[in-house]
């Protein structure tokens, strides 16, 4: 089968980085669908795995999470899935990833995808979309109000894909007034049609932008990148005994600034339950079903705004540079081979 993967870790500009393979195609197995590669996103993690993670000897390490197709073949213990069944998901971070035409993964960690959109569309979505659900209802809890907050969350980095999807994620769900930053025209108007209430700069200190709008301190606030940036900020803006949750990786991070406020400091990693084999791990399958049911009825919409062209080493280079820029709005996909 056609693949994409690296033999050595480094930056995307190096020769080789990434390359065009061909690798032989696997066999399903216990609980693990093989699914026929329709379309593909590119992630952040994407990035970060080709800059550390190195191959085993002589093997090659195949990129990619999000990924829409056809279940070609299912394991003696798969239930829920037959061949033949559309399906979406994020993978998992130690198996080979989806930048292949063939792909397995467990079907715990499979949504059956929605009805109403394209593989371009649908695959924007499953990676970010369970962060984002994680993050706000599983760890912030944001459908329990805090203590003293005001019924608001401040979204750091609105306009890329997780922050994307958590804004509309929030208004279609609750009644939470959302915040969320964005810097450039651009993003900010991408940022309010996601369905934000108001859009602050996040290249101009937050904690006054917040006070200026006069909702009181938020009870939550969601760090989707450069949190190490805006910590000064949180601690100042955020509620006495309000939730902060990140998924970056902040160099320089101290929770100490926060116990004068007794805030409660949230980590989400979509990937812990698959790393861990979590009993718990079926429920990432049926967050992407919740997913697909309110993107079928039209209470939310995907992120994709780019189409990168076909699934191959040249056009996932691209991608990887473009994201490395930092300047990301929505997500980009690649489909077919």
């Amino acid at each position: 089968m056609k693949a994409i993967g690296y033999k050595k870790t480094g930056p995307i500009d190096r020769e080789g980085s990434l390359q065009d393979i061909t690798l032989p195609t696997p066999s399903a197995t216990g609980h693990d669908l093989l699914v026929k590669i329709n379309a593909v996103s590119v992630n952040p993690v994407d990035t970060k795995v080709r800059q550390r993670q190195e191959p085993e000897e002589g093997g090659w390490v195949v990129l990619g999470f999000d990924a829409v197709g056809i279940v070609e073949a299912v394991g003696s213990e798969v239930k829920d899935f037959k061949t033949g069944d559309a399906v979406f998901y994020a993978g998992a971070l130690n198996r080979p990833g989806t930048n292949s035409e063939y792909h397995l993964v467990d079907e715990r960690l499979v949504g059956h995808a929605p009805t109403s959109l394209s593989n371009t569309e649908a695959a924007a979505l499953p990676l970010t979309a369970i962060t984002a659900w994680e993050m706000l209802f599983h760890r912030l809890d944001v459908n329990r109000p805090t203590v003293q907050g005001a019924n608001t969350i401040l979204i750091i980095g609105g306009a890329g894909g997780v922050g994307s999807i958590a804004i509309q994620l929030l208004r279609a769900m609750t009644n939470i007034t959302v915040i969320a930053t964005a810097s450039r025209p651009e993003t900010q108007d991408w940022v309010r049609e996601c369905g934000a209430h108001h859009v602050l700069d996040h290249h101009q200190p937050l904690a006054p932008q917040v006070e200026k709008l006069g909702l009181g301190a938020p009870g939550f606030v969601f760090s989707t990148t450069n949190t190490d940036a805006h910590l000064a900020d949180v601690v100042e803006l955020i509620a006495p005994q309000g939730r902060f949750g990140v998924i970056d990786d902040p160099e320089n991070f101290s929770a100490s600034p926060f116990k004068r406020k007794s805030v409660s400091l949230h980590w989400e990693l979509m990937f812990t339950r698959s790393l861990f084999g979590t009993p718990d791990m079926a429920e990432q399958g049926k967050v992407l079903n919740q997913i697909a049911a309110l993107l079928d009825a039209g209470k939310i919409r995907s992120t994709v705004t780019n189409v990168a062209g076909k699934i191959d080493a040249a056009n996932l280079r691209a991608v990887h540079t473009h994201i490395e820029t930092g300047s990301s709005r929505g997500k980009t996909v690649l489909e077919g081979f």
